[in-house]
């Protein structure tokens, strides 16, 4: 028979692709502007969890430096003034603790590295940690810290009791300024507050600081007693509150000679801040007035940190929808003038920083099917010119394939239109129908922007190639498209607007023939999961739902919720003591007995945002009072967002394998009893292999030819080419009785390249050796264990003692003793079933002056990292590669 081989070189997405996803941020320019420090952020497989270390790189030219290593975190790298030095934050244990030993505390100290080179030393102990720091010239370093622990605490630590009083506000430790000197290593305290310092910004010159105060514990949760903002003069030893009475909280400084810049966020909402917009304003200090700047645009900033000053003004990242809207303001007398940038790259970027040169530009540029990277350009005027690429994060998503995307608008509640984005199956048809997942997303006050998003959450890819739609929404209430749109769902409007926008956009999606109606899922976080669940409970046309920390029942929510009253009251309008049926009828818990959607729900056991409880009760009523499968998943010391990989990788494979079982309904029934790697695992994964009659191989017009499989973007064939295959191609060739599926052995390399051109000739397609540069990664990915010397000495060999050994099998019957039949090992993966690349016989590959060279593991030679011995003729055979479509057409 013939096997059906894929034609894409296209390697699969797997879950591991983003829970192994690199990030880069917190980027900072040298004052020269030719380097710029950046935090790097991988996945740490021992940890199970993120490591962030700091990265040097050139804006002149292709260099990049690891500045630190290892699995303790650093951030806020920032360079001194004079360039000499770059301060930042770590967790690292400090080399000696105040009573002189190792100290292994997790608190965050401020440590200097020298840019010329070297080790970096600590500057800070303080007994709490560092909560910012600032540079205030090249010796001295302001920062804020909680002060260290008075009487009471330490007593209480002395006892051991690890009880605590919830919003104690009176024994709360207060959060100050304080001042060090680098030389002298002195830290001296600049400030005695009794509250505690949430934001602040020093000015270039140490001089003066602008500080927001947290008067309560409970803001955060009620809003009732507000912040103060401080403007301090550090020189003249005084301070003034600022900005009273106007709600008006500064987020982001930037320093000029008169005075500073600050955004924060605007709310038309009498009491709450929650749900606002990112606005700038200018304070002037000599005047003492805060001034409202105006940025002709009314969806605001894209947030309050997208903005960096300029000579004669600032450029801004603006709020649009699905994108972000890059412009320039200058001042004309007292008038702000606008005028949008240009550049190749958008409107496709997200988030930037400008050198103290304001020339120098870093940002990053992404798309939903692009994952992000990082680039260096020159701002000039309007113009973002020259970009060159800074970062090469995750090359592994190069072997990937992305879904096509789409924006797309349709009318929604109250006939206004709403965005949102189509992800296409990988393999989508125009003829054809498909299932569809919405995913929704959290907030309300979010987006889905048109950038690369795929995550432990977001599994658009995977979706895609299991050859379903992928559709998100900007529902009313999510941010991006200003005010109004934000608090359009406040106020007693909570669920009306947002679900029946998601209703419409799959209803448009339908009627554009695209999916098909009986085959639609769900899934969603938060917000989008308390969304979610709210649809089950109106609609059983979605045939899977997945929910990650929603609500279901509001009266708790209130209470329990660590923003409760403000998040409730801003979006039902009244608390649940006041109106007791709104949330009665706000709450789809008391709807649970209509849900016939299967549902699978996640939750982190130390939630919050989204309080763990609500889980319990979601799962309670669905088991207890429907037929509706369910099935619940903690995940032990979690808050709202999973943190640990083990817990990220658990929640997208029970994800996945739910729209397997219910939506897709093609799930393969699994038995925890089967390790998968196991000899009897295999065995039955073999029954995928191609084989006519008892030998190895495909019967293509009465010759057995070499199966190929798809591995590593390379169509290449599953064993070596063996004996009883080769023979097809020249019948004279020799096979002993019972090896017709040893590898064809004693090959050279004229014959090697022979057979391929026989091959292709039989088969009308282009079989050839493969490359040495398209192979190295291949051979490299072989398992240890394989039929090398080492597995018949049954221990490590080295050179002398192989000389030894094969002198000793010479004795042994047969040219090649050692060989086995393809096959005998275990192959390269679990999933990829493909043989021998470490051992059995060497395989020839065309190097880059396009002769013959013998590369993979053999059964002549140990397996020697430090240096590999050249197989002999008579363990030299042939592994084909076989062009795949696009290689033979020119796609890339």
């Amino acid at each position: 028979m013939i096997t059906e081989e894929k034609n894409s070189h296209y390697e699969k997405w797997s879950v591991d692709d983003f829970i192994q996803e690199q990030s880069a941020g917190q980027f900072d320019i040298s004052p020269d502007g030719k380097w710029c420090v950046w935090v790097k952020s991988t996945p740490d497989k021992d940890k199970d969890g993120m490591v962030h270390n700091l990265i040097l790189s050139s804006l002149r030219e292709k260099k990049e430096f690891e500045l630190t290593r290892g699995s303790e975190l650093h951030s806020d790298p920032k360079w001194s003034p004079d360039g000499t030095q770059i301060a930042f934050l770590s967790s690292r244990p400090l080399p000696k603790g105040k009573n002189g030993a190792k100290e292994e505390g997790s608190k965050n100290q401020i440590w200097l590295m020298a840019t010329v080179g070297g080790e970096p030393w600590p500057v800070t102990e303080m007994e709490k940690g560092i909560e910012g720091f600032q540079w205030t010239g090249k010796d001295s370093i302001v920062f804020t810290s909680a002060e260290d622990s008075c009487y009471y605490e330490s007593k209480i630590k002395t006892i051991k009791d690890n009880s605590w009083v919830v919003e104690d506000d009176e024994h709360a430790a207060p959060v100050r300024f304080f001042k060090l000197d680098i030389p002298s290593r002195t830290i001296k305290r600049l400030t005695e507050n009794k509250d505690r310092i949430s934001v602040f910004s020093v000015s270039p010159d140490g001089s003066k600081a602008l500080a927001v105060h947290n008067q309560s514990l409970r803001y955060g949760y009620d809003q009732k007693i507000p912040p103060v903002v401080v403007l301090y003069d550090f020189e003249k030893q005084n301070s003034q509150e600022i900005l009273g009475g106007l709600r008006i909280y500064p987020e982001v400084v930037r320093w000029t000679k008169e005075g500073f810049y600050f955004s924060s966020r605007l709310s038309n909402h009498p009491q709450y801040v929650i749900a606002a917009i990112a606005v700038l304003h200018y304070y002037d200090i000599a005047t003492k007035e805060a001034i409202s700047v105006d940025l002709k645009w009314a969806k605001g900033l894209a947030s309050t940190s997208h903005y960096e000053l300029t000579q004669d003004g600032f450029i801004a990242l603006l709020a649009d929808g699905l994108y972000y809207k890059a412009a320039r303001y200058y001042k004309e007398g007292s008038v702000w003038k606008q005028t949008f940038l240009e550049g190749e790259h958008l409107p496709y970027i997200f988030f930037w920083t400008l050198s103290a040169s304001q020339s120098d530009l870093i940002y990053a540029f992404s798309k939903p099917d692009l994952p992000t990277q990082w680039y260096h350009a020159v701002l000039e005027n309007q113009k973002i010119q020259n970009p060159k690429l800074l970062t090469e994060l995750n090359p592994h998503y190069k072997k990937r394939r992305f879904a096509r995307a789409e924006s797309l608008r349709w009318q929604g509640s109250q006939n206004e239109e709403v965005e949102g984005i189509l992800f296409y199956p990988h393999d989508y048809k125009a003829e054809q129908k498909y299932p569809l997942v919405v995913m929704i997303h959290g907030g309300p006050a979010a987006n889905d922007l048109y950038i690369w998003q795929d995550s432990w959450k977001h599994q658009r890819n995977i979706l895609a190639q299991k050859g379903a739609f992928v559709f998100t929404v900007n529902y009313h209430g999510s941010s991006n498209y200003g005010l109004d749109w934000l608090t359009s769902i406040s106020n007693g409007k909570y669920y009306d607007l947002e679900l029946e926008d998601i209703e419409k956009g799959v209803d448009f999606l339908i009627a554009r023939g695209l999916v098909d109606p009986d085959r639609l899922g769900l899934c969603g976080w938060s917000n989008g999961a308390v969304l979610g669940i709210a649809m089950t409970t109106r609609t059983s046309r979605y045939k899977a739902a997945v929910t990650g920390a929603g609500d279901v029942e509001w009266v708790s929510d209130w209470g329990n919720c660590s923003f409760g009253a403000v998040f409730d009251q801003f979006y039902f309008g009244a608390s649940p003591l006041s109106n007791t049926q709104l949330y009665w009828e706000k709450s789809p818990f008391f709807r649970m007995k209509e849900v016939k959607t299967p549902t699978l729900i996640f939750f982190g056991t130390e939630d919050r945002f989204v309080p763990t409880q609500q889980g319990w009760m979601h799962y309670r009523a669905l088991q207890q009072e429907t037929n509706t499968p369910v099935r619940f998943i903690l995940f032990p010391g979690a808050p709202h967002g999973l943190q640990r990989l083990t817990h990220q990788k658990r929640k997208a494979l029970e994800e996945i394998a739910w729209f397997e079982k219910h939506l897709f309904q093609t799930q393969e029934k699994k038995h925890e009893a089967l390790k998968s790697d196991s000899p009897l695992a295999m065995s039955i994964q073999r029954k995928k292999i191609a084989k006519t009659g008892k030998y190895y191989g495909v019967l293509y017009q009465g010759h057995l030819i070499p199966e190929t499989v798809l591995y590593k973007d390379v169509l290449l064939g599953r064993f070596e080419v063996t004996r009883a295959q080769y023979a097809a191609f020249d019948p004279a060739y020799p096979v002993e009785e019972g090896t017709d599926n040893y590898p064809a052995n004693g090959i050279s390399f004229e014959e090697a390249q022979a057979y391929c051109a026989w091959l292709s000739r039989l088969t009308k397609e282009t079989y050839r050796l493969g490359k040495e540069s398209e192979m190295k990664a291949i051979y490299e990915s072989a398992k240890e264990g394989e039929n090398t010397l080492d597995y018949w000495a049954g221990y490590k060999v080295n050179p002398d003692d192989a000389k030894v050994l094969l002198l000793m099998a010479q004795d042994l019957p047969g040219k090649s003793p050692l060989l086995k039949e393809v096959g005998s090992f275990k192959a390269v993966s679990e999933d990829t079933l493909v043989f021998d690349l470490g051992g059995n016989v060497a395989e020839w590959v065309i190097d880059q002056e396009g002769k013959g060279k013998p590369i993979g593991g053999s059964a002549d030679c140990p397996c020697d990292k430090k240096g590999h011995a050249l197989a002999s003729l008579e363990y030299t055979g042939i592994r084909v590669v076989k062009n795949n479509p696009r290689e033979n057409h020119g796609i890339a």
